[in-house]
């Protein structure tokens, strides 16, 4: 479902509308997020939580039954418009901020928002709300309209972001999915591939390339001297990749080989025709085996030369033998005798 589009700013008339009544609690799915529990007033973790979701209409069904996100298309310059749902089930009235976040990726892939401290760049400077402070009366929803506002120089593709709600402690966030029309490019890399023999692991970074979000299929394929070390089917990777973003992540392999010199090929496709391989070479070497192996070798040689040095000393320590030890005893003899014949 797309927003509205028209050519300027709110009037007066789209001012803060306020619904009385038992609607049930609305839930931020897409995306929502919150840092802290509630309690049974609407400040704690239980179910008169407040919550912020996408107006399911007039208020005339419950906003969790409804569109779990916002989605907007329009050309660069449009002013697109919409309608946030604040509920405040508990027995106590609730002062809510609102304020517009850009989208990014975490280390791991996972969707997430800048921080309040942080400017708004993207889709999150693009919003504008009729009213950023609510003040929701208790068992009450607020409808609050907001407006996004393309840049006319704004490039075409995906500008993913959210709205984010904070109050009585706690922080929930509904997502922003944003399309500016004109020619969309599906494109990403794998690089920095690298093969953790000792832990058993291939890490490796995606990157996408082009102006679409991205949800990447990973087939892995190792072969060894002998054959094929690993060979695993494309499957879907638990990331949704932001145009522009790069992730880092670590496939497991708990079978690998003891042994062996490989290749590893990593391929990733997703839809829109987007594809990459990369390859990596790896070594698998037991160490523990191989330095056992050179410590009994060198016992050995240590041994060998300590026979041939005993050896070498048994050899200086005895007597002169042969013609130099016979001329030896006929010259004591002769002194012998030589001795008698004084006498």
């Amino acid at each position: 479902m797309t927003f509205s589009v028209r050519g300027g700013l709110y009037a007066a008339a789209l001012a803060l509308l306020v619904v009385a009544g038992g609607a049930g609690p609305a839930h931020a799915d897409g995306g929502g997020r919150a840092d802290g529990g509630d309690r049974a007033d609407g400040s704690g973790g239980g179910p008169a939580a407040w919550s912020v979701a996408p107006s399911s209409g007039g208020g005339t069904r419950p906003a969790k039954d409804g569109r779990p996100s916002f989605y907007a298309e329009g050309t660069p310059g449009a002013v697109l418009q919409d309608t946030l749902s604040v509920t405040n089930p508990g027995p106590k009235p609730r002062t809510i901020t609102l304020r517009g976040a850009d989208a990014r990726n975490t280390g791991s892939g996972a969707f997430s928002v800048t921080p309040a401290k942080g400017t708004p760049k993207d889709t999150g400077a693009w919003i504008s709300f009729a009213k950023r402070q609510v003040k929701v009366p208790p068992r009450t929803r607020a409808e609050v309209p907001f407006s996004v506002t393309v840049p006319t120089n704004a490039m075409p593709g995906d500008h993913p972001g959210a709205i984010v709600a904070s109050g009585g402690g706690r922080t929930v966030g509904v997502r922003v999915d944003l399309r500016v029309e004109g020619p969309t490019l599906s494109a990403l890399t794998v690089e920095r591939v690298d093969v953790d023999t000792d832990a058993g692991s291939i890490s490796y970074d995606l990157v996408n390339r082009g102006n679409t979000v991205l949800t990447p299929k990973l087939a892995v394929h190792a072969d060894g001297v002998l054959g094929a070390r690993l060979d695993r089917p494309a499957r879907t990777l638990p990331v949704e990749l932001l145009p522009g973003r790069r992730v880092s992540l670590t496939e497991p392999w708990p079978g690998a080989p003891a042994f062996d010199s490989v290749d590893v090929e990593l391929t990733v496709t997703a839809a829109g025709g987007a594809r990459d391989t990369a390859t990596a070479a790896a070594r698998f070497v037991p160490w523990g085996a191989v330095a056992g192996g050179a410590a009994l070798l060198l016992a050995a040689v240590g041994g060998a030369l300590h026979v041939v040095r005993r050896r070498g000393r048994r050899r200086t320590e005895e007597p002169e033998t042969g013609d130099g030890g016979e001329r030896a005893g006929e010259t004591r003899e002769l002194a012998r005798a030589g001795t008698g014949d004084e006498r």
